[in-house]
């Protein structure tokens, strides 16, 4: 873990459901942060529901910090990163997390960084987006706004997580092929749709310049998935036939 997601907390303030508590400490362990605190805690259900949703990332939740109020939970840390869905006057400058993941790492390179997520119901009250230095919004279709708290921790976690550099797409391990070894691909491809019957020598020219297509940009349209059917079926037919040429070439 890079010492900038080790520096950042994910604050839950005043959660109502246990679930979402245990469901935000699976994102958070997806995306490499694993420090929670808890915030003016309000839950309205069992323990055992955040138990059950964190699924294999119970130390996050075990090794969490609860705090009596926001203002606590927050103290410590050089930036405050609130997370708001509502409007108001106070809310206009917000960025989406992918805006800002840069900025805020850079941050967490020097200390604490809080990433803030409201209630269920009502968010974070004003008096708290006050106190953010950051706000952020995770864009949206207007059509309909609210997220799922365990899903706004995924999605913001997610942004930093990237930026944060920790995680390398797997690549090809082998090298790209030579033109040579590519036209000599093709020479022996050619020799044998010969062989099974699916092209004579006087259609190679034709039947070629759709492979050289296939072979070069991958199966896009429906033709380029005919191409390769009939040489399917082709070579099933020569299969079952001792690998005799067949008579008439594939339709």
């Amino acid at each position: 873990m890079s010492a900038a997601l080790d520096n950042i907390r994910v604050v839950l303030v005043g959660t109502l459901y246990a679930g979402n508590v245990g469901s935000a400490a699976r994102a958070m362990a997806n995306m490499g942060i694993r420090h929670l605190r808890l915030a003016a805690s309000n839950l309205q259900s069992d323990w055992s529901e955040a138990e059950k949703m964190a699924v294999h990332a119970g130390d996050v939740l075990e090794t969490r910090e609860e705090f009596a109020t926001f203002e606590e939970a927050v103290a410590d840390c050089v930036a405050v990163v609130g997370t708001t869905a509502r409007q108001g006057l106070y809310r206009q400058h917000v960025k989406a997390p992918r805006d800002v993941a840069k900025e805020i790492l850079s941050l967490a390179e020097t200390g604490k960084v809080s990433l803030v997520f409201g209630r269920e119901d009502k968010g974070l009250l004003n008096e708290e987006v006050a106190q953010c230095t950051h706000l952020i919004r995770i864009p949206v279709d207007k059509g309909y706004t609210s997220i799922n708290l365990a899903q706004a921790v995924l999605v913001t976690c997610y942004e930093f997580f990237v930026n944060a550099g920790e995680y390398e797409m797997p690549r090809e391990k082998a090298p790209p092929a030579a033109q040579a070894q590519k036209m000599q691909l093709m020479k022996n491809w050619a020799e044998m749709l010969i062989g099974i019957g699916f092209m004579t020598e006087e259609q190679t020219d034709h039947f070629m310049q759709g492979f050289h297509r296939v072979f070069s940009r991958g199966v896009f349209t429906k033709d380029d998935a005919a191409l390769l059917l009939g040489v399917a079926r082709q070579t099933l037919w020569a299969v079952k036939h001792g690998g005799a040429v067949a008579k008439e070439v594939s339709k």
